[in-house]
């Protein structure tokens, strides 16, 4: 067989090929490599003067193999692989030199075997003579109809099944009882929930009416009991008493209490599916429509003249209004209608305070500041008015949804009966606040592993626990299951037909790859215009096994199949808006095991700093080994494994084993990170874990987000007559890591387009050991199917650099239009390829639309920023001054667009005729490129997380160190843009008044994202940075702190 021939390595990756060959540094050393880009062929990889060249093996119809190799060389077939090795062998078969020294496998060390728990088996069904009969008259019934069924009535299915059933072990009343009810009841029951009531009366006199003897015998027993305990209640004396509650748990009582709690708990389960099924046979959304969200009331402090005053601010939603009170129970006249509230302004050096910018009657801007009791109370108040933004905007279409991402690893273990506080986000870490738990997200993702139930019965779970909380009847989009690893997605219901091409994919990665107990699941859609994809997986535990969870990543990223299939050359990493990857992924705390009480110790004390630097995946992120640009929220709660089952305050670290005591020490194994394209809106709300829900040894964890979404586009004029869009990139300079001998390409992906365009073949330059540089000479225009800015501001360009000789991708990036939306842009992006770094591609890119611009979008609603009252602009007489008699300070609405100029066909500089250098040419000065005018934050330029600046070198103890915590910053990616510089917020202007020159333009952002330390140096060319100007004091009766 060809897995046993010492040079064939299977679906190793490119980059993996090129190292094993350089460790073996000898001319003609080779391997074999399944191919990235075709299925069933074959790559060989030849050294030859320390490069690596690589020429694809195809077979044809007959199945006979060929080697691709020099121009005028005979072509052969072979049957066999080993065949064609050995006629390689010769000279001068087209190859750059013969084939010598077979590279062989590396001998992965040999893994102990988890314990495996295979998947449930479902039970064989037994069909009756007459059940066949009937089975098969369907069949032919379905095949003379086509492809519908006639769908039964729900009270024929019911009253069938009760008949199939023995029942001669009730009593003839409830027989009848029953009966009745799905006879007849039933209709009455769906009648009602169709007309908006979903008690289910009919039902609920049926268990009254089977129950009234256990209701009768409660009523004399309960009277009984609380007696008793009365009598019992006081000890006679300490000893005493506690020797009754020795002896009282006797079996009987036991059995007795046991016996209740099954009862009440069917009652619950019997109540609970009987509700699903009424409800999802009449389509009942659970009335959501007439679930409003009550009015909310915040304490906050306003300060005037220098005195703080307390005032309460009351949130009516469904109104749309925002009430200013003196007193919790004071008159409600002073309020600001939806549309007046202009823009909400997070400060970030005080983490409880926020600006309102609103819109007076008399059409001036005035700025209110407020002081909330904490964080958490601004952060419900945000989101409350966004909800009520959202709501009253008048959009046929969303621009901006929430989703719930949810994982647990359910150690097999039943879960309990209420869950509700996961889905609510309560618990530990960056929790929502109460006033913004009934408000319902629009999308709920629940990754589970170690999962014991049937899909069925859990998604009923999680729907019956989101109709409590939110009164909706979620729809289900889409399930996938391996082994006892699963993922569920529900939706709102007027979602449903905004979601389609819906595809869900497993991978498994257990013993050999070929068990899955351990491996990956995952679904992927669209929501109008915008792609989604979800991946929950549970990797390989084991403290030591660090690599290979590495390995477990990669082989999901490279194998697991979602999305669109004509990304063909992009892993999942690429092939989504917004990625989020979800799961156990068992990456351990790594310290000695002799350091395990010390680090209970640090968790009791919340010193999760120190141990977050030692956290196998946040060293694993830093070495850029796996989870490459994914963001991952900061990491404010305890460490989620391994938990004492049924309490969250003692963590079960030690386990026997017959080999010896195995330490599993507290560990934040479950997790959630995200991926979005580059300048999308994507804001974390919440990230931490349950305390109550206590059955595994796990911590449900939980994730909330805010996130940007497209519609699809309908263009409100004739697009024949408008003029035709263009996208164009120019001077393109590729600097790959490979010791590959090939020449390369260019591929352009894109929605936008009609299909993938190619650039010519690019001019390869020597450049240092161990990688090319590449330039792509001249422009590559790409003509977009539709011109008009609402439409073609929203896309991105998926860029794949490829090689000629086997079409196999060296690095893929992506490019937001965005960047050039007014002016020629320079950009440069890290190339990656299954998860790893390939290089850097740099140059240009002009856009050209139709006129008209991007209608604002509600997600730009709220801002992040340093005080916007810090700094005053000059401005003219005809100025309108606010009602405090400062100047107002306009901010560009986001909601009501900017009142600048609008823009016709965007066509600003032309490109320069010589090609931009490369961050190695030091001695050019790129330009400064235009600032934009929407405003966004840096990400490239982040400063290090926690669990880099606090990562200790010592492995084996934790060393005390001071801790800045870092607030979190919501923010949008750059996409690429060169430069320090980010563009400041505009000045609002009004028609009809002369707009005055602001000179120094404030940015409602957060500067600090951009320290000193790791800012780019200025160019000499470059205007001095605006964000480092001294913020002036406000003018109040004290300094601004």
């Amino acid at each position: 067989m060809i897995s046993h021939q010492p040079w064939y390595h299977g679906n190793i990756t490119r980059s993996t090929a090129e190292d094993l060959l350089s460790k073996a540094g000898k001319d003609g050393s080779f391997l074999l490599r399944d191919s990235e880009s075709i299925q069933g062929a074959y790559a060989l990889c030849v050294l030859f003067q320390n490069c690596v060249y690589t020429y694809r093996i195809l077979p044809n119809e007959e199945k006979k193999l060929s080697v691709q190799a020099s121009e005028g060389v005979p072509i052969r077939f072979f049957s066999a692989l080993p065949d064609l090795v050995e006629a390689y062998y010769k000279e001068n078969m087209g190859l750059v030199t013969r084939l010598q020294y077979p590279v062989q496998k590396e001998e992965e060390p040999e893994e102990e075997p988890e314990p495996v728990i295979l998947p449930p088996q479902l039970p064989p069904r037994n069909f009756t003579p007459s059940e066949c009969k009937d089975f098969q008259s369907d069949i032919s019934r379905g095949t003379e109809r086509g492809t519908e069924h006639t769908r039964p009535s729900i009270s024929d299915t019911y009253t069938q099944r009760l008949q199939q059933m023995d029942v001669s072990n009730l009593s003839v009343d409830n027989q009848k009882s029953i009966q009745e009810y799905f006879r007849t009841s039933l209709c009455l029951d769906a009648e009602q929930v169709q007309n908006g009531n979903p008690t289910l009366p009919h039902f609920k006199k049926l268990i009254l009416s089977i129950c009234k003897n256990l209701n009768s015998e409660i009523a004399r027993t309960i009277p009984s009991l609380e007696a008793l305990q009365r009598v019992l209640d006081q000890p006679l004396s300490p000893g005493s008493g506690r020797l009754r509650s020795q002896v009282s748990g006797d079996s009987t009582n036991q059995s007795v209490a046991f016996r209740l709690e099954q009862m009440t708990e069917l009652i619950y389960s019997v109540e609970e599916k009987t509700k699903n099924a009424v409800f999802e046979f009449v389509g009942y959304d659970g009335g959501h429509r007439k679930s409003l969200i009550p009015p909310v009331t915040f304490e906050v402090k306003s300060e005037s003249i220098g005195i703080s005053n307390k005032m309460f601010l009351k949130v009516d939603m469904e109104g749309g209004k925002v009430f200013f009170k003196k007193s919790k129970d004071g008159p409600e006249d002073k309020y600001f209608v939806h549309n007046k509230i202009l823009q909400l302004v997070k400060l970030q050096k005080m983490q409880n305070r926020l600006v309102l910018v609103v819109e007076t009657e008399k059409e001036k801007t005035l700025r209110k500041d407020f002081v909330f009791n904490d964080t958490k109370k601004r952060e419900g108040f945000c989101q409350l008015l966004q909800q009520m933004k959202n709501k009253h905007s008048g959009k046929p279409e969303p621009d901006m949804i929430t989703i719930f991402v949810g994982t647990w690893n359910m150690g097999n273990a039943s879960p309990p009966h209420n869950i509700t506080s996961w889905f609510q986000s309560k618990g530990q870490g960056k929790t929502h606040d109460d006033t913004a738990n009934q408000i319902p997200h629009d999308i709920y993702v629940i990754g589970t592993q170690e999962d014991p139930l049937g899909e069925k019965e859990w998604i009923d779970n999680v729907r019956g626990a989101l109709r409590n909380i939110t009164n909706i009847s979620f729809k289900h989009i889409a399930t996938q299951t391996l082994w006892s690893i699963r993922i569920v997605v529900l939706a709102k219901p007027e979602h449903e037909n905004r979601i389609s091409h819906v595809f869900s994919g497993s991978v498994k990665t257990g013993i050999a790859n070929a068990l899955g107990n351990k491996g990956a699941v995952g679904v992927s859609f669209m929501f109008n215009g915008t792609s989604f994809g979800f991946v929950n997986s549970h990797l390989t535990s084991g403290s030591e096994k660090k690599l290979r969870r590495n390995q477990n990543y990669i082989s999901i990223l490279r194998f697991l199949n979602l999305g669109d299939k004509k990304l063909n050359p992009f892993d999942i990493t690429h092939s989504f808006t917004h990625l989020f990857w979800l799961g156990d992924l068992n990456y351990r705390v790594d310290l000695p095991s002799q350091e395990a009480e010390n680090i209970v110790m640090k968790i009791k004390q919340q010193q999760y700093q120190d141990l977050l630097a030692r956290d196998q995946l946040n060293m694993e992120r830093e070495e850029e080994k796996v989870f490459l640009d994914y963001e991952e929220e900061e990491i404010t709660f305890a460490p989620t494994y391994r938990f004492e089952r049924d309490t969250r305050e003692k963590y079960a670290y030690t386990k026997a084993k017959a080999t010896g005591t195995k330490y599993n020490l507290p560990s934040w194994c479950d997790r959630v990170l995200r991926k979005s394209y580059p300048m999308v809106h994507a804001v974390c709300n919440s990230y931490g874990c349950t305390n109550d829900i206590m059955t595994s040894d796990h911590s449900p964890v939980f994730a909330t987000f805010d996130v940007g979404v497209s519609s699809q586009f309908i263009s409100k004029s004739d697009l024949s007559k408008d003029a035709q869009g263009a996208i164009k990139f120019m001077n393109c300079v590729a600097v790959l890591l490979t010791k590959s001998k090939t020449k390369f390409f260019i591929e352009y992906h894109s929605s936008c387009l009609e299909k993938f365009v190619k650039s010519p073949e690019g001019d390869n330059q020597e450049n240092t050991e161990g990688s090319i540089k590449v330039r792509f000479g001249g422009q590559v225009e790409l003509t977009p199917i539709i011109a008009d800015p609402e439409y073609l501001l929203d896309q991105h360009i998926l860029i794949c650099i490829k090689s000629t000789d086997c079409d196999e991708s060296y690095g893929e990036g992506c490019v937001a239009l965005r960047s050039a939306e007014n002016a020629y842009t320079e950009f440069s992006i890290k190339l990656t390829h299954h998860g790893e770094h390939t290089g850097l591609l740099t140059g240009s890119i002009q856009l050209h639309t139709s006129e008209g611009k991007q209608t604002e979008k509600l997600y730009d609603f709220i801002k992040v920023g340093d005080d916007p009252g810090a700094s005053k602009s000059k401005t003219g007489d005809n100025t309108k001054k606010t009602e405090d008699g400062r100047p107002p300070k306009m901010i560009e609405n986001p909601l009501y667009g900017s009142m600048s100029g609008s823009r016709g066909v965007k066509d600003h500089l032309h490109p320069p005729d010589s090609f931009p250098k490369t961050e190695l040419d030091v001695d050019w000065q790129p330009p400064v490129p235009t600032p934009r005018i929407r405003s966004f934050t840096c990400s490239e330029t982040k400063p290090q997380s926690p669990s880099t600046t606090n990562r200790t070198n010592s492995s084996s103890g934790l060393q005390p160190q001071n801790i800045t915590k870092k607030p979190v910053v919501p923010s949008r990616s750059e996409g690429g843009m060169i430069g320090p510089n980010r563009p400041p917020v505009p000045v609002k202007s009004r028609t009809g008044q002369p707009q005055e020159p602001q000179l120094k333009p404030r940015d409602y952002r957060d500067s600090s994202e951009l320290p000193s330390k790791i800012r780019p140096p200025a160019r000499p060319d470059q205007p001095k940075d605006v964000h480092q100007e001294t913020p002036q004091p406000l003018k109040t009766g004290r300094p601004l702190k």
